[in-house]
């Protein structure tokens, strides 16, 4: 049941990650990051957006690819830490950044749904068998 949960999971991201492309290549096909001084953005999404078909194949046999999951829900617990901070010292100089607080929430969901449903040692040995 868990490992079921996990591959339904890793759909769900995979699909909300791969869906960034259209708005990588919206972006950069508009130029936006230039117009709106923000070449971080359009980078960081790529990122998540290569994620997505990773996260989709992962999906088939989650035990066989731990380490993808891992670096999924670590990045995502990271990126959600680095936002946090960001918005702290955002606060702190009586500034407010767009993107929060929902999308801090976004990326710890999905990096401790991640890390909950994680394959343990026993599902890699499971795994073999088959």
């Amino acid at each position: 049941m868990r490992e079921r949960a996990l591959q339904v999971v890793l759909v769900v991201v995979g699909l909300f990650y791969s869906s960034l492309w259209y708005f990588l290549l919206d972006d950069l096909a508009h130029a936006r990051w230039l117009h709106e001084h923000n070449d971080v953005m359009p980078m960081f999404v790529s990122l998540l957006a290569s994620l997505g078909p990773c996260l989709l194949f992962a999906a088939r046999s989650p035990a066989k690819h731990r380490l993808m999951i891992f670096y999924a829900a670590f990045s995502s617990l990271v990126h959600a830490a680095t936002m946090t901070i960001q918005s702290w010292q955002a606060a702190a100089h009586g500034m407010h950044r767009h993107d929060s607080p929902q999308d801090i929430v976004i990326f710890v969901v999905i990096g401790g749904v991640l890390l909950g449903l994680f394959p343990t040692q026993a599902a890699m040995i499971g795994e073999v068998g088959r």
